[in-house]
Formats: structure tokens, C-alpha cells, sequence
């Protein structure tokens, strides 16, 4: 006897509500976590915003360590630090940003993304 591999979408409705935005979206459209595709894509520009500053962060206290405490003669390799530097910005930034949307991901608040409705302001007709 075979066994029939069960979707999960299998036990939604065609209909279902995306947990971020709240906006009825086709079950096909939504990933496991209930996320449409924009409230993906508005996680991941967020995470990658965050993910640069975080790496600039790193770069600029790796830059200070090594020019206040290592103190190194600029006339040997000034183009080594620079890369140090260059390295520890790209490599922080990438880390992060995938910490970053991953947290997010684990956490799944809910309604982040949604659009508040428009209390006291009268709808035109």
C-alpha cells in the first residue's frame, strides 16, 4: 500500500489571510508561515538595510580597535588594513542580514505589515 504525501496547503481553504499584511491571499501564494511574496520581499529589503548598518558598525569598531590599540606603521601595508576593514563590512553585513530575516522569520509577529484603517476620516462616496 502506498502512501499519499499530504500537502499543507492541502488543509487550508482556497482563501486564506496572510498573517502579516492581513490581506485575503490564494493558499497557493503563501509560503509555510502564511507570508505572501510582498511581505517577504519587504522583510528581506529591511533585513538587508539593517544587515549594511550592522556591518558598518563592525567595520568602524574593528577600524578603531586597530588604530587605537594595534597602532599599525600605515607605511607598510595601508592597503591590508583596508581590506580588514572592507572584509569585516561585507562578511558582517551579509551575517547579519541573514540573522536578521531569520529572527524575523522565527519570531512571526503578527499584522506587522498591516495597513491601519482609517479612524475618523471619512470615506469618499
Amino acid at each position: 500500500m502506498s502512501k499519499k504525501e499530504v500537502d499543507w496547503r492541502e488543509r487550508f481553504p482556497e482563501d486564506v489571510t496572510c498573517i502579516r499584511c492581513l490581506q485575503v491571499k490564494p493558499v497557493q501564494e503563501l509560503d509555510r508561515l502564511l507570508w505572501c511574496e510582498e511581505c517577504l520581499v519587504r522583510a528581506r529589503r529591511r533585513s538587508v538595510r539593517r544587515g549594511w548598518m550592522a556591518g558598518a558598525l563592525l567595520a568602524a569598531v574593528l577600524g578603531l580597535y586597530i588604530w587605537l590599540f594595534i597602532q599599525p606603521d600605515l607605511s607598510l601595508i595601508p592597503t591590508a588594513w583596508a581590506a580588514t576593514l572592507a572584509v569585516a563590512f561585507y562578511l558582517g553585513g551579509r551575517v547579519a542580514r541573514e540573522l536578521i530575516f531569520g529572527w524575523e522569520r522565527l519570531a512571526n509577529r503578527r499584522a506587522v505589515e498591516a495597513a491601519p484603517p482609517n479612524h475618523g476620516v471619512p470615506e469618499d462616496r
